[in-house]
């Protein structure tokens, strides 16, 4: 039906038919890509479509002091979180269109009163140009490889010692190969289990480090995202044990903390809730899943993905109807990513100065207005200091965008065919619509109880917004 070569092409192909605008400068600059891909099987007409519906790049995040009490900066502008946001845009106006009686390429109506359900054929696919940071980014590495990560430092909110890039380094000349001691093959990571993982052997990682000799010194792929405040914290000692294994992580910042935790939690997380979000929930029968993550030629592991994904939450139980432990199908593409920084790396030449990550964020999504959303430092890029704070300035995928467009969908349905967990309602905030969201809600209490307990809660006085 399709082949991972095929969806990584397809993703490189959207991304480079786009504007200029937000790419980053080629020898310079780099970034990472991430794309949801909508399946549609055709019995009928015997044909497969493979259509992007999002699109999203970037590597960096806020820190908490920049965070908005408005809803209206992106926290968050790692390339997997940009897609996963412009695909909740979509979906929005699919929702939209079903709503008012008209076509949708999504949905169709459920067998209750007020919800829907995704057509017969359609799917979802999850790319990413590089193993997403977090857990699924810690496995052995070969004698050969150069450390992809600088190590991970327990900084203070002013120490701007934190390299920029956020999953890989700035530049190559802050890359070097650490001299560890020689540590046998058989050594294992210390267990770890508090937030929920039951898998924490570094050999269980890569099959072929156990045909390495004795004497040949091991390293870890780091990742540059630290353990939760609450959590288990990393040994930080030479080799092997360098990181735990199946924590909670939280992304870094430059300097001062982030309080969003690591593409390979999120995407944990979306294996139990779906990534159509709380909001959505409301007019859905049943949440909605990836049937397949795919990872672009990157540095890269199977049983850490796995670990990542699968492990550390298949296990909960006792969700609402509407959920369930979801297993995608783990694939690598052959493929890099043209603009990644190995390719970056090479096209440098020294009068450019210092390879750094893109400062910009794309959004780009199937929506009929709009599709192509631009952004830096959390706002539309190029957006002056004047207009901060205003709805100009906005990112159309940010919380307050997001949430006016499916009150557009609220306001779009007949009182009689309202959700009944919004029927007779008068919510006012985005607070209270999330929470309204009972079935969502019990869901996300399962997978904190069970697998995510140490799970930050971010402050609710930033979602109080209308």
């Amino acid at each position: 039906m399709w082949s991972p070569d095929e969806i990584a092409s397809l993703c490189y192909n959207h991304f480079n038919k786009l504007p200029k605008r937000g790419k980053p400068e080629s020898g310079r600059e780099w970034t990472l890509l991430a794309a949801v891909i909508q399946i549609t099987d055709c019995p009928e007409q015997k044909t497969v479509q493979k259509q992007v519906v999002s699109l999203g790049t970037g590597t960096k995040c806020i820190g908490r002091s920049a965070m908005s009490m408005k809803g209206d900066v992106l926290n968050d502008s790692h390339a997997e979180v940009i897609a996963r946001r412009g695909s909740v845009r979509y979906l929005t106006e699919q929702l939209l269109k079903a709503v008012r009686g008209q076509s949708s390429d999504v949905f169709c109506a459920g067998s209750e009163k007020g919800k829907w359900r995704l057509k017969a054929g359609v799917s979802f696919l999850f790319f990413t140009s590089q193993t997403p940071c977090g857990d699924a980014s810690i496995f052995p590495m070969s004698g050969s490889e150069a450390q992809p990560c600088e190590p991970v430092k327990e900084t203070t909110q002013n120490d701007e010692s934190e390299p920029r890039g956020l999953k890989r380094p700035a530049d190559q000349e802050t890359r070097q190969k650490t001299k560890h001691p020689k540590i046998k093959t058989s050594d294992k990571q210390p267990s770890c289990r508090s937030s929920g993982d039951t898998e924490d052997k570094a050999e269980a990682e890569n099959t072929s480090c156990s045909e390495r000799s004795e004497a040949e010194p091991l390293d870890l792929h780091r990742t540059g995202a630290k353990s939760v405040p609450d959590g288990p914290k990393d040994l930080l000692q030479p080799g092997l044990l360098y990181h735990h294994t199946g924590l909670l992580r939280v992304k870094p910042g430059r300097g001062e903390p982030t309080l969003s935790l690591s593409c390979s939690d999120k995407l944990a997380r979306w294996c139990i809730l779906g990534f159509q979000g709380a909001l959505l929930m409301h007019y859905l029968q049943e949440a909605l899943y990836f049937s397949a993550v795919l990872v672009g030629k990157s540095p890269y592991s199977h049983p850490a993905l796995r670990r990542a994904l699968h492990t550390r939450c298949s296990h909960v139980k006792d969700l609402p109807s509407g959920f369930s432990f979801h297993d995608p199908e783990l694939l690598q593409s052959s493929l890099e990513f043209p603009h990644n920084h190995t390719h970056t790396e090479s096209k440098h030449t020294h009068s450019q100065g210092r390879i750094s990550p893109c400062g910009a964020a794309i959004s780009w999504c199937a929506v009929s207005q709009q599709p192509l959303d631009v952004t830096a430092n959390g706002y539309k890029q190029g957006v002056t200091k004047k207009a901060l704070g205003t709805p100009q300035a906005r990112s159309l995928i940010c919380k307050v965008e997001l949430f006016h467009s499916f009150l557009k969908v609220v306001a779009a349905t007949e009182d009689a065919e309202l959700p009944e967990t919004l029927r007779g309602k008068d919510w006012k905030t985005y607070w209270d619509y999330k929470q309204a969201a009972g079935s969502y809600q019990l869901a996300w209490t399962q997978l904190r109880l069970q697998a995510f307990p140490q799970w930050p809660r971010g402050p609710r006085q930033l979602l109080l917004f209308q």
